[in-house]
């Protein structure tokens, strides 16, 4: 196959992370394909002399690779598994038949090859929904087809896939058309920070064998925000976002409060999903500065209740949900508080402290940020009056500082916690 010249410009690039937002039918599917293809073909060790790294490095990675059973390693990732099997496995195994050394696993989506060195390379594609069995795993290079579609992302590239790529010093390609300011938007613009990263970004028009008069009837057709999301691989905000108001110029800030009158902290628990917990500080002027992020999964209620108690804060607000957990973080000293369960009155508060110009949010809150932008209600039914509530995706710290924030009213401050006969009058409104 060949590439045309956009791709090709991508293909040839020599950064470690290459990230490329373009719109649809620009020929992602193609250009991974060829990356498997040129990746595999070759030893990693040809890659790893040409690094920029200290002969003692390269050594200790030659000791690793001396015990490897295969010589190159190859992953592709899609948002499921059936999208990594429709979108380049056909194609994979008609392009690798000539170098397989075996016939491909259908089951779990594996090819074998020969390499040009003598070795063989092992390519496998695999699904972000079961990111986490890549934990452990070691790679080359790895390939994030539609990432804009990876739930928490952050998370999983900081406690997974990093450490995968470590001990060969892999290359990621990131691949997507944009959806609004979320993850994506602040992955493209790592290459302002770190010089390991570049971004792509290539419109629909970009590909040259694309219709251009079909390309126009759907500029007419489509509202000009999707079209400028969809084929111009604009970044927009997202339609139906439950905080539209949520502005990053406006809202997020390193600065810090210059007199602080309440230390609070919310808690959403979690184990299996991301467990968040923020602290939370109120100043004179009523305004509230959020930071100290933590979301993690895998973490049980001891470490939880732990890690709130390092912000020590003076009240904390727990999930509801959980009460036998909130027991335990009473037992454990922390000042837990009645939350209010009801999700739509919360969601007003946030949104009027927005508004208001009174929520602060600092920029390493990364996961927060994200759900402020792709929080959102779902699609509206036609002829419809009932009540909307979010969508349960990207919601575990919009739960928790909602938790917080919607329970700072004098009203709330007169109630009794269910475990305190009093409440320090030092704190009343």
């Amino acid at each position: 196959m060949k590439l045309h010249p956009a791709q090709a410009q991508i293909a040839q690039d020599k950064h470690r992370y290459r990230v490329l937002v373009c719109g649809r039918r620009f020929g992602k599917s193609m250009l991974c394909t060829e990356e498997i293809k040129g990746r595999a073909l070759h030893d990693r060790m040809r890659r790893i002399e040409t690094l920029p790294i200290p002969q003692d490095e390269k050594d200790k990675i030659r000791t690793m690779h001396s015990l490897d059973e295969y010589q190159c390693r190859v992953d592709y990732f899609a948002p499921t598994l059936e999208d990594s099997r429709d979108l380049v496995w056909g194609t994979l195994k008609k392009e690798l038949s000539p170098i397989m050394v075996s016939e491909p696993n259908e089951t779990r989506l594996e090819i074998i090859t020969h390499n040009k060195d003598g070795g063989k390379s092992l390519i496998r594609l695999r699904s972000w929904e079961k990111v986490d069995n890549f934990r452990g795993r070691n790679t080359d290079l790895v390939i994030f087809d539609e990432f804009r579609k990876y739930k928490n992302f952050w998370l999983n590239w900081q406690e997974v896939i990093i450490p995968a790529m470590s001990d060969y010093l892999a290359e990621g390609l990131f691949l997507t058309t944009p959806q609004g300011y979320n993850h994506v938007y602040d992955f493209y613009n790592l290459e302002q920070e770190h010089d390991e990263y570049k971004s792509f970004h290539f419109t629909s028009y970009d590909n040259p064998y694309l219709s251009r008069s079909e390309l126009e009837k759907r500029k007419e057709e489509l509202p000009e925000d999707r079209f400028a999301q969809e084929y111009m691989a604009d970044f927009r905000k997202t339609q139906g976002l439950v905080y539209p108001e949520f502005d990053r110029d406006k809202h997020i800030t390193a600065a810090q409060p210059s007199q602080v009158t309440k230390i609070m902290a919310g808690i959403d628990w979690g184990y299996t999903n991301p467990a968040s917990v923020h602290r939370i500080r109120e100043d004179a002027d009523r305004h509230y500065w959020i930071d100290c992020e933590f979301y993690k999964t895998q973490q049980t209620s001891d470490q939880i209740i732990e890690y709130a108690k390092t912000l020590l804060p003076e009240l904390v607000y727990p999930d509801p949900a959980e009460p036998d957990r909130i027991a335990m973080a009473h037992k454990a000293g922390l000042n837990v508080r009645d939350v209010s369960k009801d999700i739509e009155a919360g969601i007003d508060t946030v949104r009027e402290l927005l508004k208001q110009g009174r929520l602060h949010i600092h920029p390493d809150c990364l996961n927060l940020i994200v759900e402020f932008e792709t929080y959102r209600y779902p699609d509206k039914k036609p002829d419809s009056n009932e009540k909307e509530k979010p969508i349960k995706e990207n919601d575990h710290c919009m739960d928790e500082i909602r938790y917080v924030l919607h329970n700072q009213t004098p009203q709330e401050q007169e109630t009794q916690d269910p475990y305190f006969e009093t409440f320090n009058t030092h704190y009343r409104d």
